[in-house]
């Protein structure tokens, strides 16, 4: 079956029409595109792998919780674009609550760019045949290194300009491999050899543990917080409960689709990029494809996040922390969170970040729902940072 072919027309379709004026105009468009790209990032790249190692052929249920988890936290941040956003309509607890999450939000950035460009370089280096994880330590280095100190000196808003068509790349590829898939599924189903196999889980209380520590998976959606300045209130929400739906199902085809692929190995060096051998009987087009969408996201999301943490602590300290030392101090804890964990280990702390961010924004959302009168909602959110708690307590790296 020419897979090749299919995967390159499927990607290119993609892209004409992601990449059409129209498109790229709407700004409806652009609006669900921000959290979307965000959501479905990284965390595609490792999803089908790691679930599948993890929680064997229920990796789909496993999938579904994790969205189901992130709808209801994507709720929450909703709710405080809709309630509580405007300082006006802030109690004092509140403002200093919004307050501390902003900071925690920049934390989370912090261990994210370490995660991004770990995996920027992983990737890369698969180019080389390279999977030496004290390699992939260096490169990653260097280009955390390169980010900060361009934003410490002033360069950063420059450095975006890579996020333009880096989104769109990105999707398209990820829709050529997705059509691929089906294609292939499909054919195979109608040779009379159904694609389906059962892959044993480990069961028990770590694999819940290891599957608590993926929200960084799922993560991206609170981006929508932040576009005040572009969209309101009204069309951020819309966009990012939309964003939220697509992504939802993306993951959970891609779930679906990929455990015929699943080879149940998921050890040793360059675990990270494992998706790359085992869709390799999709064709030789798939490794490049692959690649240059994995350089292009998360070369762009480690900017956008450098970005962001440095505007995060200036506007949370009231100007008092200038924008550029922030920059310096992301790129020192990615470092750091570099060369003191691997890159599973890394997730799972940023996925306790970000968690935590949304336990906060949990706290907001009950709070604002509770002087509405809204009480089912203060208690979905009273129980979902009661879940959030815990999950920070308990979550572990995945065991590869």
């Amino acid at each position: 079956m020419p897979t090749n072919i299919i995967l390159i027309v499927a990607s290119l379709a993609f892209a004409g029409v992601l990449f059409r004026p129209s498109m790229l105009k709407s700004p409806f468009w652009r609006a669900t595109v921000t959290p979307l790209a965000s959501i479905v990032g990284s965390g595609f790249l490792i999803a089908g792998p790691v679930l599948y190692h993890a929680s064997g052929s229920a990796a789909w249920v496993a999938m579904t919780g994790l969205c189901l988890l992130s709808y209801v936290f994507g709720s929450a941040v909703r709710e405080n674009i809709m309630h509580i956003e405007m300082r006006a309509t802030r109690t004092k607890l509140q403002s200093v609550v919004n307050g501390v999450a902003d900071y925690v939000l920049a934390a989370a950035y912090f261990i994210s760019v370490a995660y991004y460009l770990n995996l920027f370089a992983a990737f890369g280096l698969r180019l080389f045949g390279t999977t030496d994880p004290e390699t992939i330590r260096i490169v990653s280095t260097c280009a955390i290194a390169t980010i900060g100190a361009v934003g410490a000196f002033g360069g950063l808003k420059a450095l975006e300009s890579l996020e333009v068509g880096t989104v769109g790349l990105k999707l398209a590829v990820i829709g050529g491999l997705l059509t691929t898939l089906v294609i292939t599924s499909a054919y195979t189903w109608m040779q009379g050899t159904p694609p389906v196999h059962t892959i044993p889980a480990k069961g028990g209380w770590d694999e819940i543990r290891t599957i608590l520590g993926l929200v960084v998976l799922v993560q991206g959606f609170e981006t929508s917080r932040y576009l005040g300045d572009k969209y309101d209130p009204e069309t951020r929400v819309r966009t990012m409960r939309r964003a939220q739906w697509i992504s939802t199902g993306i993951y959970i085809s891609f779930i679906f689709l990929f455990m015929p692929y699943f080879t149940g190995s998921l050890t040793g060096d360059g675990a990270e990029t494992a998706i790359i051998d085992m869709l390799a009987p999709l064709g030789v087009a798939l490794t490049p494809l692959l690649i240059a969408a994995a350089l292009a996201s998360q070369s762009s999301a480690a900017i956008a996040d450098t970005n962001g943490a440095g505007g995060l602590i200036a506007e949370a300290s009231g100007g008092r922390i200038p924008v550029k030392p922030a920059y310096l101090v992301t790129a020192g804890v990615a470092i750091v969170m570099t060369w003191s964990f691997d890159i599973f280990e890394i997730i799972a702390h940023a996925s306790r970040a970000f968690v935590a961010y949304y336990a906060l924004q949990n706290l907001l959302a009950a709070s604002a729902a509770a002087r509405r009168g809204a009480w089912p909602r203060a208690a979905l959110y009273s129980g979902a940072f009661i879940l959030a708690v815990i999950i920070i307590i308990v979550a572990k790296p995945a065991d590869v």
